[in-house]
């Protein structure tokens, strides 16, 4: 109980040393088609000094499509210079706030030849979560229900996090031959020990009650206050941060970490994922679990080997590099990453990991390379390679929006 007090104490550090800046995936779900007026996805709901967008594709669990990710860009540059604007709102319609991208769409868009399409959606994606981190106006994010992959970039680099015990965070990537990314790569990075490294590489979820803990989240309330707290929040005549806080803090809940939360093993997490490959990681586990009998390390063992080979030793240097980046560049550094993902130049994992999770549902993909040791430094390397003359690198308005630096 010592270790998670500790943590929660380090939660409110980070943001106070801005490594969770308060100023300022992928969907297990197939592509439903067709998807009606594209407005009908975002919808815009007005009270006297917000707006809320509302994420609505209940049916495919608010899974992010390119028409969604431009709209949401819009909507927030508008309500920005909107001076009767005074703060803004995200949530999601039914048990999800946001699943992740639309894998499912991406995949048929790379079989037809779409791979352009496919990297405007990836651009278009990464530059609204850099609008979210840098937003001049108070944002408040209502993570109800599954927030997975690109869920966490659209609402974690927001001033505030709001979450309930119907809450279910995931970054599984991995397990689809991808890397976690929409700034996945700062705000992991930033928890505690070697928690990120865990969470990216095993797809280990984390509960509205750990996020709190872990500092992923601001404020926790339980699923059945949320009207009201919506309804307090909607009642404000002002955007003073304060007021926005005393909002989320009115029906709030002081919780901690039960038992069996992943929090309790922060020292097992460190010992085992502080390592410079995941060859040594895998090591570093299997000797745990013969030691200690420990089923939650075997539990582990078997994500990592479902995993891609090649998206593991891909996502255990994003994050390492993460960790020593703004969010500017980490989104840089993962948009060349998701480029390098989709163009099948290296490997096909992607493609064959939705084919077999998501699409025919086999659950048992070819990766390639098919194991760890063959995956070459060469390989990874091509990841991080800048993109070329003939393939322009991600360009954020840093000089506008952050003239400091």
């Amino acid at each position: 109980m010592k270790r998670v007090k500790g943590l929660i104490k380090a939660s409110h550090s980070f943001q106070r040393l801005g490594f969770l800046p308060h100023q300022r995936c992928f969907s297990a779900q197939p592509h439903y088609a067709p998807y009606g007026d594209f407005q009908d996805q975002v919808l815009v709901e007005g009270k006297a000094k917000s707006r809320a967008a509302i994420l609505n594709r209940p049916s495919a669990l608010n899974s992010l499509t390119n028409s969604m990710a431009s709209r949401l860009k819009k909507l927030y540059e508008s309500w920005e210079e909107n001076p009767d604007i005074g703060f803004v709102l995200l949530k999601g319609s039914g048990r999800a706030f946001c699943s992740g991208v639309d894998a499912v769409a991406l995949y048929h868009s790379l079989n037809e030849g779409k791979v352009e399409e496919c990297k405007r959606f990836f651009e278009t994606l990464y530059k609204f979560v850099y609008l979210q981190g840098t937003y001049l106006k108070p944002h408040v994010a209502i993570l109800d229900g599954i927030t997975m992959g690109c869920g966490g970039g659209i609402s974690l680099p927001g001033m505030f996090r709001l979450v309930t015990d119907k809450t279910a965070f995931a970054h599984p990537e991995t397990q689809l031959g991808f890397h976690p990314d929409a700034g996945a790569s700062f705000y992991l990075s930033r928890l505690p020990g070697y928690l990120g490294e865990c969470l990216a590489l095993t797809g280990e979820k984390l509960n509205g009650v750990e996020m709190i803990a872990c500092g992923l989240a601001t404020h926790y309330c339980l699923n059945s206050r949320l009207a009201w707290i919506e309804e307090r929040l909607g009642n404000l005549m002002n955007d003073d941060p304060t007021a926005i806080e005393s909002s989320l803090a009115q029906y709030g809940d002081i919780v901690y970490p039960d038992r069996s939360s992943i929090l309790h093993r922060i020292e097992t997490i460190d010992k085992c994922f502080c390592h410079d490959t995941v060859e040594e990681i895998i090591d570093s586990l299997e000797s745990e679990a013969a030691g200690t009998y420990d089923d939650w390390c075997k539990t582990m063992l078997r994500k990592l080997k479902e995993a891609s080979p090649l998206s593991l030793k891909v996502t255990l240097r994003s994050i390492r590099e993460g960790r020593f980046q703004s969010l500017d560049q980490c989104l840089a550094r993962e948009y060349r990453m998701s480029l390098a993902g989709i163009s099948k130049q290296v490997s096909n994992d992607f493609s064959e990991g939705v084919r077999a999770r998501l699409v025919d549902k086999d659950f048992a993909p070819k990766w390639d390379p098919p194991r760890v040791e063959e995956v070459s430094k060469d390989m990874v390397e091509h990841y991080f390679t800048p993109v070329g003359e003939l393939e322009p690198e991600l360009l954020l308005p840093t000089a506008l929006r952050e003239p400091f630096i």
